[in-house]
């Protein structure tokens, strides 16, 4: 069950978000994918948009694999190499998740938990 939820969650996200943008361009049929297409891709057009939706993809494996905390605790670990811990804790603090998490990231980065 595990493995067909994280299959889904890969590879189901990307086409909701294309059919939700589709859905805001107002258009239909190829003009509709264009657009959108387009949109997601900001200033890179179509490719960009692809682009967006393969990431996404990818994002949505891993957090369907490891989890919330897993991938961001991954990514401050790495982050932590070239940036200075102060500006990853002030990060950290805006971001919209649970005090708890914050708490954990915050030790990753830098071990203050303020």
């Amino acid at each position: 069950m595990d493995e067909v939820v994280k299959k889904v969650a890969a590879l189901g996200l990307p086409g909701v978000i294309l059919v939700v943008t589709m859905a805001v361009t107002g258009l239909t049929g190829a003009a509709a994918i264009t657009a959108a297409l387009a949109a997601l891709g900001g200033p890179f057009g179509m490719l960009g948009g692809i682009t967006v939706l393969g990431i996404t993809g990818l994002i949505a494996d891993a957090l369907a694999k490891y989890g919330i905390d897993g991938v961001l605790t991954g990514v401050y670990l790495e982050r932590r190499h070239n940036e200075t811990p102060e500006k990853l804790i002030k990060e950290i603090n805006g971001l919209p998740i649970s005090n708890d998490l914050k708490r954990k990231l915050r030790e990753v980065v830098g071990g203050i938990t303020y």
